[in-house]
């Protein structure tokens, strides 16, 4: 059994196994609005998986690349235009937020002297 709450226009709004406050009717497991409810938030949460992966692996390939043209097996004059400005505009920005980060370590450390 699962304890909903639904909006003012009658769809569910939250699905709990436990009682809660402000719930406002129990339904079954095979109940087909608690199995949408599911199922739309393994979507959802596959989605969110999926962005993440999309972000960690954009990090490997810059650093590949990086590692590719420092050690002179490309140029970064070999990819396309665009993706040479792409390639240095988020340099610039890593290595921005990378001073950054050295000029809030080097606060914490004055901190602890």
């Amino acid at each position: 059994m699962f304890y909903v709450q639904r909006d003012e226009r009658g769809l569910l709004q939250r699905v709990e196994k436990a009682p809660y406050e402000g719930f406002t009717e129990i339904l079954p497991l095979d109940h087909a609005e608690v199995q949408a409810w599911f199922a739309a938030n393994a979507v959802e949460s596959s989605l969110q998986q999926l962005k993440q992966s999309d972000l960690d692996m954009i990090r490997v390939l810059e650093d590949l690349i990086e590692v590719l043209t420092t050690k002179g097996v490309i140029s970064i004059t070999d990819l396309p235009p665009g993706a040479q400005t792409k390639l240095l505009s988020r340099s610039t920005a890593r290595k921005a937020l990378g001073g950054l980060n050295n000029l809030i370590a080097d606060e914490e450390e004055d901190r602890l002297i």
